[in-house]
């Protein structure tokens, strides 16, 4: 499906009024957020929405808001890194040895994924994935065969990470079937990368073109999913977000096989997607942006930041909050005030009193630009239960400084 002039387009208005939705920890969200959102709730397809503790302004959709629909989808609701996740691997190796092997566990990281945005493998690794029939079936996609191929196991930039740390289960009920004690995982968040985001922007263009909306709300555009458009972007939607989950799986299974141990339990959930899910005996698209499924007894974890703990949670299932949680704590300071406001000697100083070891990782980045998560945890009980924790200790992410372009690519060697 390729972009087409519009002609004679005529306006679609907003409701004047917009539907009711739930706020979550409503201190903790800025202003800009509670606006955006105010805004999706008088989309004419709109059924239902939320906002989570961590929600902070975006485009479109705020980060971390839920927005429910009528049997239409929008791609700036789901997000650019369609299928962003988490995924945990926990092993049942002695949390002493990331100290005394520090040096040895933060090779093994660096070996065996590839921080940047547009880097790639030289030696690209197979996975059923990149054999899905969309691949060739749909024109626009034929175009990102190769990127897709030597992008895959790599983690991107922003906010992505890999890391080692330590594993605290604190409830003995988990589906997990972990003893309470402590663990060494293994933490990764990273989305589709370049696929995800050649999908978003070319599919935003269409969809601006087919429902136009007053300026204010023109990135909440939508697509009927009765429609030839709407139904080719769930599709690649839907590949977009399992090409996420076969890049996380190869990051854990390279590094698994590098340190020679099996992982004794696996969590992981994803966000920046769209769900068909009942409502009020009703079938809808629930976008979660910035924001993962809590239904009831479903597992996921909440990362903090770069030194502060992740929290391991199953959903309680509110249906009032749409089954939903935060993703992560959240942004306190955009990435330019973070890059204004932070010194290098101040993250530093964090890094060595939380006695973390940090592999790139910009100001951009530092503990300081995001919310407290104990705090923005404090605020959701109500949606999930907390089984256990995840503390940093070697933690690799891109540095790059973000107000750098960079348009080279590096190529290394993969197995």
């Amino acid at each position: 499906m390729e972009p087409t002039e519009q002609a004679e387009a005529i306006e679609t208005p907003l409701n004047a009024t917009g539907i009711h939705y739930n706020v979550f920890g409503a201190k903790h969200i800025e202003d800009g957020a509670l606006a955006q959102m105010a805004i999706a709730a008088k989309l004419q397809i709109t059924v239902a929405g939320a906002l989570m503790p961590g929600a902070h302004q975006g485009y479109g959709l705020p980060i971390s808001g839920i927005l429910a629909t009528n049997n239409a989808i929008i791609p700036y609701a789901v997000g650019v890194d369609i299928g962003c996740r988490m995924c945990l691997s926990v092993f049942a190796i002695i949390t002493d040895e990331l100290k005394k092997k520090e040096a040895y566990f933060q090779r093994e990281l660096v070996a065996n994924t590839l921080f940047g945005a547009g880097w790639e493998f030289a030696i690209s690794t197979d996975n059923e994935v990149l054999d899905r029939k969309e691949l060739s079936e749909i024109n626009f996609l034929q175009g990102l065969q190769h990127k897709a191929l030597k992008q895959l196991g790599t983690s991107g930039s922003g906010n992505h990470f890999v890391e080692f740390g330590r594993v605290e289960i604190m409830d003995t009920d988990n589906p997990m079937g972990l003893a309470v004690g402590t663990y060494v995982g293994l933490l990764s968040h990273s989305g589709s990368h370049g696929m995800g985001a050649n999908i978003a922007n070319h599919y935003t263009q269409i969809t601006m073109q087919k429902t136009v909306l007053p300026n204010e709300a023109k990135h909440l555009a939508w697509l009927g999913l009765d429609s030839e458009e709407g139904m080719e972007y769930w599709r690649v939607m839907n590949l977009a977000g399992d090409y996420a989950s076969a890049c996380h799986h190869t990051i854990h299974a390279k590094i698994t096989k590098a340190i020679g141990e099996k992982p004794i339990a696996v969590v992981e959930n994803h966000h920046n997607f769209a769900w068909k899910e009942m409502y009020q005996g009703n079938e809808v698209i629930v976008h979660r942006k910035g924001a993962r499924p809590a239904g009831k007894n479903v597992l996921g974890i909440i990362p903090g930041s770069m030194t502060a703990p992740g929290f391991i949670v199953k959903g309680k299932g509110e249906a009032a909050y749409l089954n939903s949680a935060s993703h992560g704590a959240g942004r306190k300071m955009s990435r330019s005030i973070a890059l204004v406001n932070i010194t290098h000697e101040a993250m530093q100083r964090v890094l060595e009193q939380h006695g973390v070891k940090l592999i790139g990782g910009g100001l951009d980045e530092a503990p300081f630009a995001y919310k407290d998560i104990n705090e923005v945890m404090q605020s959701q009980t109500n949606l999930v239960d907390v089984l256990g924790k995840f503390y940093p200790a070697i933690v690799q992410m891109d540095g790059t400084d973000p107000r750098k372009h960079r348009n080279k690519k590096q190529v290394i060697a993969g197995d």
